[in-house]
């Protein structure tokens, strides 16, 4: 095959760049470059994601522009793959004309195949695969390239979820859970650690039930252990923790194992027992209080990241306003709120009453402030701390009073989390670099530090 450029464009979760980054190993296996512009491209890939209305929309957005720039520039050929690629297959390529494949989820691992087929004249392909089928080993035989910058990676530890929360569409799009084979995640590990990351962050749809599929038990404390002992590694973050599946064990894993950071992203969703139940969460707000409380026991630094839903159909002012009493009670470190969105193909969007677009927005609006009250306390109580920070790069509008770097705590996972802005004099540093900083002030949710 002649080296031929490749544009592609990753959309929605973590767990789906991981996908792309799968893809981009593949690609660049079969002789593929890379490039940043694509008008440049002879290729584009669109990796969408539809998760909920807004995530959608912007899949869609996205695969028009690259249409557009396909007509505009010399790309021969536009791929769309994920979520969006899976749900909407025929509506994609019966109204985007552009659009020479669609690879659904569980198929993206043929797409440097699909890739040769369309070069070779072949037209209009679609490739599905069940979701029952596990193909871990395929999709990482040719590698992973990175694109977080090689000091982090995302570890997707299992594919799929059992759980079958009314509001959710996943299980429809990726299938149930499968949990990736512990050597199989431990060698990829090695490798990213001997690439250079530092840290891991630990994804899937439920990353508490890995491996009772596989293994007949939660196997994430295993995992945690066998993942601490690898050289070079130096943080392990753990992201969608189901509060109902934290173990005793699991909560002395985090506690005992010096490279898992206290830091725990359990999304909750609602704390009122009427709208959980007609969620189908598998858990009421006192049992979600007596987890929090639990770990929080054990490990007193634990920070916390949660999500919540607004304008659940059937919640009336009171369920809101429960919800309110518990964010204010339980005291988030990091929250986030959306608003219900109605997906077609779910239980919860054939419930009576839905919520107005309005009500919606203003019930979040109420999280929202709530919750940036209790972050920028939060943030202040810092200020005194010694933190190890990871670098992420330096600020290009420095002043003559030294050099300021951004970086990340243990408290804060890329993206979605705060920073911490570290002046450190005429001391230099690369990112990736790990330094100590000592807290001397916040501003909103991030904290301004100075070398120790």
């Amino acid at each position: 095959m002649d080296m031929k450029k490749l544009h592609l464009v990753s959309l929605g979760c973590d767990k789906n760049l991981v996908d792309a980054e799968n893809m981009l190993g593949h690609l660049y296996k079969s002789g593929f470059v890379f490039t940043d512009d694509p008008y440049e491209a002879d290729i584009i890939v669109v990796n969408t994601c539809c998760f909920i209305r807004d995530a959608k929309d912007e899949s869609i957005e996205t695969i028009l522009e690259m249409a557009e720039v396909k007509k505009e520039g010399r790309s021969e050929l536009l791929i769309v793959t994920g979520c969006m690629a899976e749900r909407y297959k025929d509506e994609i390529m019966e109204s985007i004309p552009e659009v020479d494949a669609v690879l659904g989820t569980n198929a993206w691992q043929d797409i440097s195949e699909i890739a040769s087929r369309l070069m070779k004249g072949e037209e209009s392909i679609v490739s599905m695969k069940p979701l029952s089928e596990t193909h871990f080993d395929e999709q990482r035989a040719a590698g992973r390239v990175v694109t977080t910058g090689g000091h982090y990676a995302y570890l997707k530890i299992s594919e799929g979820c059992n759980k079958r929360c009314t509001y959710c569409i996943i299980p429809f799009l990726r299938g149930n859970q499968r949990s990736v084979p512990m050597e199989e995640l431990i060698e990829e590990a090695k490798r990213l650690a001997a690439d250079g990351v530092k840290e891991l962050i630990l994804v899937a749809q439920e990353t508490s039930v890995y491996g009772t599929d596989l293994y007949g038990k939660k196997m994430l404390p295993e995992l945690l252990e066998k993942l601490n002992d690898i050289e070079g590694i130096e943080w392990i973050k753990i992201m969608y923790c189901y509060p109902e599946e934290v173990t005793d064990e699991l909560i002395q894993a985090i506690k005992r194992l010096p490279k898992v950071c206290h830091y725990l992203d359990i999304p909750i969703q609602h704390a009122s027992d009427h709208i959980l139940k007609r969620m189908a969460r598998k858990t009421t707000r006192a049992e979600i209080t007596e987890r929090i409380n639990a770990i929080r026991k054990e490990i007193p630094d634990i920070v916390f990241r949660t999500t919540m839903i607004s304008g659940f159909p059937g919640e009336t002012d009171a369920d809101h306003k429960i919800l309110m009493e518990f964010i204010r009670e339980m005291e988030f470190d990091r929250l986030g709120d959306f608003t219900y969105s109605k997906e077609e193909g779910t239980k919860a969007a054939t419930f009576s009453h839905q919520i107005s677009k309005k009500v919606k927005e203003e019930r979040r609006e109420d999280v929202m402030l709530l919750q940036q009250e209790i972050a920028f306390r939060k943030a202040k109580s810092q200020i005194g701390r010694r933190l190890r920070t990871i670098i992420e790069g330096r600020l290009t509008d420095t002043d003559e009073d030294g050099n300021v770097y951004v970086g990340r705590t243990y408290m804060d996972v890329p993206g979605v989390d705060g920073y911490i802005y570290i002046n450190t004099g005429n001391r230099e540093f690369m990112t990736g670099d790990m330094v100590d900083a000592e807290v001397i002030d916040a501003n909103e949710y991030d904290l301004i530090g100075r070398l120790v």
